[in-house]
């Protein structure tokens, strides 16, 4: 099975209908995994420029058959190339025979290979993780082998890279250089009946003198902790561990009768017992020694209060009308905001935080703000301040926030913020303070100092080359914030890989709103066995928000660029996170929040030279230009519609141990002078559902922490969240109608050569638990080749009852559609609608695009109605929604100082910079009554906005383009 070369794995329908166009012969064809039945096949073939899938599904005895037309029998087989072999002849039930096969691109052996082969230290080789992964992309744990050529070795291994091998002393390069050119060997020898494996034996000599090393050391170890023998012990006699009396079985069922393999298998259970027993004694030598002395334990940090550090009072400096100079102070313990000039010992006004009514900020003038709020007598006034900075005034607002949201008399929050962390730690222990890191100063876009120490509410950190034990981490961490912002944060969850960890820890009072917590791991290393590369990953809900948080160790080299790109769609398709019933979706659409973060290791590409120039003038514009995450983005290759904070800091790779002052660019390795130019490897970035609030507050890396050759990253993010909602009215406790959604048209384009019909499923929380499913399409059209539109009247749409009909409730949920094909029920694409903008009795246009595995597959547009029942559309503003953007503003006007305004307003509508939102003129439900503000909602101009218009051709349809 695993040399047939027809045979693609797990590869996407869009690669393989790419494969098969490129062939554009009738009857070639290819075998791929089924993504709708696991452990089914998909045979694809190739018949007058349209690709044809036929299911191949496995009965009760794992009897293999081909789902064809009606009317033909099917046949059973027992192996897939038997099955292949038969259908190659005609009259089978398929279109044409299969006639050529599309053989599948033989691959270079992964490239971290080449580390190992030069002596790089992996974490976790020793342990031997990897092993029964190597054996299964072998074959071993596959189907039968196909009856024609090809060796598992030569699978994995096809062609090794020829790099000068390391010293036979260095037990790393002889197991690359087994793993390459011996393991094959090996492999032959059980189907001869022989039960030794010579080169294994031979490439593990290195491996014993290891461990006869570290033998010594530990047992030298463990007598200084041995108690003092009395003079009536025997002296000098050892307890050594239990000897293992029968030859070991072999993990993988084979017999080792080869004496250097038992001795090495009991060597290793030797240093397992040696190791747990010195714990045992070092621990209870500690607790003597502190007992018999009456000490007390050293501990990292003094325990603090339990208490959380109450705020300090805040001052700004602030400029109010024309010239006059004021003080803004924050006193967000007591909730009040003092207005007081200069000059004056007393402040001029105070105003309390419940008279607050909103906050504005000039996106034009970005230090500038204008608070409105509420007066007894004059009713509502509005006042501009500038401050000092940008910086400054987000200081402020934050300030303001917080005092908002510690005020409200609000049982469950409507915002949170979350810290996201990334640092690759070089093989070395952290120093002793990270408070630089965890408080977010530093390079770039940082916290101001008066905000730099208000506790976050999710913290999220992710390690690369991590050496510390994972306890050993989680506590350092948890101390860490406990000295910094005397709080006990509590774990989540915890993820590793080797050296590859994330922790996410959380403020206790939110302990029990964080609910099905999931963990994840996929390795990417050396043929996706090994895990000193790949990824680690958690999630969670948040009351009624789900999170998802990635961390990733990619490919390392400037060359590798296509390696990355594999090791991230490879991460997509197997990192297992979120709701089980989406798992047939995009990893990027399960979540409303979904943060992907790690030592990216995507490199500038432009002469190191040049480099260091733009570096020195912090010409960062012109290197962004030529980072290949950028790049790759701007072709979407990967990350399609994340978002990223702007860069505003040097480049994080590759320093110089103990300073920041110099990039070590030249490595020097056995196989030459390697370059590697400095460059933003450490990255943050984000993808959420639609009409939701992100805004990202800070993004930046350390100037302090010089342990590694990586700076540390960091990102915060004030994130709005829901809570799980109780309606005021019961359903059906009158006999107004529910809520319905309801479709007029719905308009699907894809990249495929197929002309399947197709079908849509319907998933949300607000929905019942099954999925619901539209009829197949009405109408379809293949005019521009390689697309298939297609398209379902409102008759084979179905109407979809929320089972709840409020407007606060809906307003917040999410619908997913996926395209799925009639035959084969597998997934065109999958896109994420809001409800938001589609309330009302007027139908409302959508565009979206379609995505599958992290690839861009197609577009959808339609149009929707929420129809919501007249005594069910109360609502209320949201903690985050009291701050919106004024974007546009004239350059000569000057400020306005005090300008009394109409007795009390309704709230400015939020803006939208740069997109064109819809809006009614009237109440959507046809009352006189304005739109409600909660409809839309603030958003700055940093972050990205969907895009207008469709690059692909097939999309042009969508722009009146010809």
């Amino acid at each position: 099975m695993a040399a047939a070369g027809w045979y693609h794995r797990d590869i996407s329908r869009v690669v393989a209908e790419e494969l098969l166009a490129k062939a554009g012969r009738d009857g070639c064809f290819l075998v791929r995994d089924s993504e709708s039945v696991s452990g089914a096949y998909a045979l694809c073939l190739l018949f007058q420029q349209h690709v044809h899938t036929y299911r191949i599904l496995p009965d009760d005895e794992g009897l293999l058959s081909v789902q064809t037309i009606q009317g033909i029998q099917a046949k059973c087989f027992r192996t897939l190339p038997d099955l292949i072999g038969a259908y190659q002849q005609p009259n089978n039930g398929l279109v044409t025979p299969l006639l050529y096969p599309v053989q599948r691109a033989r691959q270079a052996a992964h490239e971290d290979l080449g580390e190992l082969g030069r002596g790089r230290w992996v974490p976790g080789w020793e342990r031997g993780g990897a092993r029964p992964r190597v054996m299964e992309a072998m074959g071993w744990a596959r189907p039968p082998l196909p009856r024609h050529g090809g060796t598992p070795g030569e699978e994995i291994f096809p062609k090794m890279p020829t790099h000068p091998r390391s010293p036979a002393s260095d037990f790393l390069g002889v197991v690359a250089e087994y793993l390459s050119q011996q393991v094959r060997l090996d492999l032959e020898t059980p189907r001869h009946g022989h039960p030794q494996l010579r080169h294994l034996g031979a490439a593990c000599q290195a491996l014993h003198r290891r461990i006869d090393f570290a033998l010594a050391g530990l047992e030298t170890l463990a007598r200084v902790f041995d108690p003092p023998m009395s003079p009536h012990s025997p002296g000098g006699e050892q307890v050594s561990p239990p000897q293992a009396t029968a030859a070991p079985s072999h993990p993988w069922g084979l017999q080792t009768s080869n004496p250097d393999l038992e001795l090495l298998l009991n060597k290793l259970s030797t240093v397992n017992h040696l190791l747990c027993s010195l714990e045992k004694k070092v621990l209870k030598s500690l607790q003597e020694t502190v007992s018999r002395h009456n000490l007390a334990l050293p501990s990292a940090v003094a325990a603090p209060s339990s208490v959380t550090k109450p705020l300090a009072v805040q001052s700004f400096e602030v400029k109010v009308g024309r010239s006059q100079q004021a003080a803004l102070t924050v006193d967000v313990e007591s909730g009040t905001v003092a207005i007081t000039k200069r000059g004056n010992g007393s402040p001029e006004e105070t105003i309390p935080q419940n008279k607050i009514l909103q906050l504005i900020k000039y996106q034009s003038v970005p230090s500038k703000v204008r608070l409105v709020y509420d007066r007894e007598l004059q009713k509502s006034l509005s006042r501009d301040f500038i401050f000092p900075s940008a910086r400054k005034r987000e200081a402020f607002c934050q300030l303001l926030q917080l005092m908002k949201i510690q005020h409200s008399n609000l049982d469950e929050p409507d915002l949170i913020s979350v810290y996201v962390g990334t640092w690759n730690m070089g093989s070395t222990p952290p120093p002793r303070s990270l408070a630089s890191w965890l408080t977010s100063r530093g390079l770039g876009h940082t916290q101001d100092e008066t905000t730099a120490c208000i506790p976050h509410d999710i913290y999220v950190i992710g390690t690369q080359e991590n050496s510390l034990g994972d306890r050993e981490w989680v506590e350092f961490l948890r101390t860490s914030l406990k000295t910094l912002m005397a709080i006990d944060y509590r774990v989540v969850a915890l993820q590793c890989l080797w050296s590859i960890k994330i922790v996410v820890l959380v403020k206790p009072e939110h302990e029990r709103r964080i609910s099905h917590v999931h963990t994840s791991r996929v390795k990417t290393g050396i043929a996706n066995t090994l895990g000193n590369k790949g990824a680690v990953g958690v999630s969670f809900l948040f009351n009624g928000t789900s999170f998802g948080f990635i961390n990733c160790h990619l490919a390392s080299g400037s060359e590798k660029t296509h390696r990355r790109n594999q090791n991230y769609s490879d991460i997509l398709r197997s990192l297992g996170l979120g709701d089980k019933r989406l798992s047939a979706f995009d990893l990027t659409l399960r979540f409303t929040h979904l943060f992907w973060f790690g030592d990216l290791n995507y490199r500038l590409e432009m002469d190191i030279q040049d480099i260091l120039a733009h570096v020195t003038k912090k010409e960062f514009e012109a290197l962004l230009a030529v980072d290949q995450l950028n790049l790759e983005r701007e072709k979407n290759k990967v990350f399609l519609q994340f978002s990223e904070g702007d860069i505003s800091f040097p480049p994080t790779y590759r320093y110089e141990r103990g300073s920041r002052d110099t990039y070590l660019w030249q490595k020097f390795k056995p196989t030459g002078l390697r370059i590697n130019v400095p460059s933003w490897c450490d990255r943050i970035l984000w993808k959420s559902h639609p009409e939701t609030h992100v805004v990202c507050n800070s993004y930046g890396c350390t100037d302090d922490i010089v342990t590694s050759d990586h700076s540390p990253v960091f990102a915060t993010f004030e994130v709005g969240v829901t809570s799980q909602f109780v309606p005021k009215k019961a359903p059906g406790s009158d006999p107004e109608p529910l809520t319905c959604i309801e479709w007029e048209s719905i308009e699907v384009t894809v990249r495929t050569s197929s002309r399947s019909k197709c079908y849509i499923e319907f998933h949300s929380y607000c929905l019942e638990a099954e999925p619901q499913r539209s009829g197949e399409n009405t109408s379809q059209s293949g005019d521009i080749p390689g697309f298939l539109t297609l398209g379902w009247s409102a008759k084979n749409l179905p109407v979809l009852n929320p089972i709840l009909p409020d407007l606060e409730y809906l307003g917040d949920q999410h619908l997913l559609l996926s395209i799925k094909g009639v035959e084969s029920c597998e997934s065109y694409g999958e896109c994420c609608i809001a409800m938001r903008p589609m309330i009302g009795s007027v139908a409302q246009q959508f565009e979206t695009f379609l995505f599958h595995r992290g690839e861009e597959t197609g577009s959808m547009r339609g149009w929707v109605k929420v129809r919501v029942p007249k005594g069910r559309r109360s609502t209320r503003e949201r903690l985050y929604e009291w701050i919106s953007f004024e974007e546009e503003e004239e350059e000569d006007a000057e400020p306005v100082a005090d300008t009394p305004t109409c007795p009390k307003p309704p709230l400015q509508r939020p803006r939208y910079p740069s997109r064109a939102q819809p809006h009614h003129e009237l109440w959507p439900w046809g009352d006189a009554d304005p739109c409600p503000t909660t409809l839309c909602r603030s958003r700055p101009r940093s972050l990205p906005e969907p895009a207008s218009s469709y690059t692909n051709p097939a999309y042009f349809i969508f722009e009146g383009v010809p």
